[in-house]
């Protein structure tokens, strides 16, 4: 079937999903999702999963790297590690 798609004659939302991703995953997508309303979150790692695992990776001095790591602020690391230790 991904012979068939006519690339061109898309949506203009799936026509970027096929030029970013493929084909096939845009296939993929549509068959899964069609019809509904996504919203993409700005963060890719789960806040309460980070906090969980940030006392782990945490060193003493490397909130930024985490920070940058997992896509929170610095402040937020700091936070979110004086929570879990304290």
């Amino acid at each position: 079937m991904k012979d068939e798609i006519d690339v061109a004659a898309l949506n203009t939302f799936y026509r970027g999903i096929a030029e970013l991703l493929g084909t096939e995953a845009m296939l993929k997508l549509h068959a899964q999702y069609r019809g509904m309303q996504i919203t993409i979150p700005i963060h890719l790692y789960d806040r309460q999963l980070v906090a969980q695992v940030l006392s782990q990776q945490y060193n003493g001095h490397n909130n930024y790297e985490l920070a940058r790591k997992y896509g929170y602020s610095q402040r937020w690391v700091t936070k979110a590690l004086r929570n879990t230790v304290g």
